[in-house]
């Protein structure tokens, strides 16, 4: 199968791919002139042909395509914003990756009550790292465009901005609706917003910041899951009952 790049724009025959990915393109899958590539701009996909790698120090490499004809292109029925609180930085760029894998179409960082300080306080300088994980994983997966990351959001403002027809946060709480109870209910729609929350969970004053905003708290089961597994398995089940 194919490799796809993202570009910032097709002209009448051609496109030209830039910087980093450029550079991973020539210098690690060693790419020639004459070999095919998928290429999309967000909007439209393209097969093209490569006419002349030139690699470059400080990311002002370039690769040249010709277009050779457009491909099919599946625009995602559903819109999932992820407001996901940071967590440790290992697991929390796991889930950037699988989440983007996994069709999220934005994502925001949350910097939770019980989120680690010394976390927020170093998440604003990985934000290049962190777009840049995005960007890789929707290439890799075939996505037609990255997700987006947001700016870093205190919970109670990220409830209240971000609106969809169906809201959910992820609670440990016995008491919370389990979240396929909650997706049967829902016909298929265009936009879900889902919130996740740290270690140690969401506070008592979140959760009723979230119910006032319109969220449903729901439960993934009886088992406490780590931050990265609630991601997958909220995804997965939330993809698979209202993406079609």
């Amino acid at each position: 199968m194919r490799r796809r790049f993202f570009v910032d724009r097709f002209e009448a025959d051609s496109a030209v791919l830039h910087g980093d990915s450029a550079d991973h393109l020539g210098r690690v899958l060693r790419a020639e002139r004459g070999q095919h590539y998928e290429l999309s701009d967000g909007e439209r996909v393209w097969l093209a042909k490569i006419e002349r790698v030139a690699l470059a120090r400080g990311g002002r490499s370039r690769v040249e395509f010709s277009l050779v004809e457009p491909l099919p292109v599946s625009k995602p029925l559903l819109r999932i914003d992820l407001l996901l609180s940071i967590v440790k930085f290992e697991r929390f760029e796991w889930c950037l990756e699988k989440a983007t894998e996994l069709g999220a179409t934005s994502i925001v960082p949350i910097a939770a009550a019980r989120t680690d300080k010394s976390l927020i306080a170093a998440a604003s300088k990985r934000q290049k790292r962190w777009r840049r994980i995005l960007l890789e994983s929707a290439q890799q997966a075939r996505r037609l465009t990255q997700p987006t990351l947001q700016e870093i959001w205190k919970p109670e403002t990220a409830f209240a901005t971000f609106l969809g027809p169906v809201k959910i946060l992820c609670s440990e709480r016995r008491e919370a609706a389990p979240l396929r109870e909650v997706l049967r209910a829902q016909s298929a729609v265009g936009a879900t917003v889902l919130a996740i929350g740290p270690e140690g969970g969401w506070t008592e004053a979140e959760i009723t910041a979230a119910r006032l905003a319109g969220f449903v708290e729901v439960s993934l089961g009886e088992n406490i899951l780590r931050t990265e597994t609630a991601v997958l398995a909220a995804l997965a089940m939330i993809g698979f009952a209202l993406g079609h």
